[in-house]
């Protein structure tokens, strides 16, 4: 496939993986493939949301945004003016600069030859005439039928028990009883199952991982955590959301104030493996993630 429900694409490949990107819009990934195996990644072309800027389209795949969430500011259309350069071992994506925001995206990627691993970073530039406060957001759609993980530990910065040590925020949506939640001592579970409203989760993560298990496949994404400087929605730096079309893995970064010329990052890598036995994941973990969940 040489396109994307008609939008050009560019591809970067090895041994492992195979990835396709949008060529003149986004940034976005659109396309990612373990091994020969189907897209792992959701697709809704169909799914768009008005704006006074005109119509966002989701399209699906991973994309970059900027929080806190907020009407029209998230969802800017980003259907034209992509640049893309090559890298050695990659591509950088340049995204316009969004209107009203000032906001200039920018997508790093690095595909490694000899792992099935790539190194994202995420770059927001405020090419407006304002300050401007946001916080870096990395979201990656999947298609529904697995269980995503979402560690939920403390991180050891109070110094005995007397004083909270992990949290979690819900959105007005969000259900403490909606049957895909579980709620473990040191992880939240969420089966991706559809026919269900949206559902959406977030928490400190000290441990920097989020994971995903789809059919065969295990995936991970693995970030920088910066204890405790500030993160959007209550204090979160991992977010799980989950409807009726795509489950979502989102990261964040602090929240920053760029002045006009300034940029923030925030650097992802992606893992994948064909087997959840992995150091990272307990055995309960994994004793839960393999069952039924289509």
């Amino acid at each position: 496939m040489n396109d994307f429900y008609g939008y050009p694409i560019r591809r970067l490949s090895s041994k492992f993986l195979e990835l396709d990107c949008l060529a003149t819009a986004g940034p976005r990934i659109v396309r990612l493939k373990y091994k020969g195996s189907d897209n792992l990644l959701a697709e809704v072309p169909e799914i768009s949301i008005p704006t006074p800027y005109g119509d966002y389209r989701y399209l699906g795949g991973h994309r970059l945004w900027h929080a806190p969430e907020s009407m029209p500011r998230s969802y800017i259309p980003d259907s034209e003016g992509l640049v893309v350069s090559d890298l050695p071992d990659g591509l950088v994506l340049d995204g316009r600069m969004e209107p009203g925001a000032g906001i200039h995206k920018r997508l790093e990627i690095h595909l490694h030859a000899e792992e099935a691993r790539v190194i994202l970073t995420h770059t927001l530039i405020n090419e407006g005439l304002w300050d401007a406060e946001l916080s870096p957001w990395a979201l990656t759609m999947f298609r529904l039928g697995g269980a995503a993980i979402l560690p939920n530990q403390g991180d050891g910065h109070t110094a005995d028990e007397l004083l909270p040590d992990r949290h979690f925020s819900l959105w007005s949506y969000s259900h403490i009883s909606d049957p895909r939640l579980q709620m473990e001592d040191d992880f939240i579970l969420i089966r991706a199952k559809g026919g269900l409203p949206p559902f959406k989760i977030g928490t400190f993560n000290p441990r920097g991982w989020t994971a995903y298990w789809l059919g065969d496949v295990l995936f991970r994404k693995v970030f920088a955590v910066t204890a405790r400087l500030g993160y959007p929605d209550f204090d979160c730096n991992a977010e799980i959301y989950c409807d009726g079309h795509f489950i979502e893995l989102e990261t964040l970064g602090p929240l920053s104030k760029l002045a006009p010329g300034d940029s923030v990052s925030l650097c992802e890598t992606w893992e994948l493996y064909d087997s959840p036995e992995q150091s990272f994941l307990s055995a309960r973990m994994i004793d839960l993630i393999k069952e039924d969940v289509t």
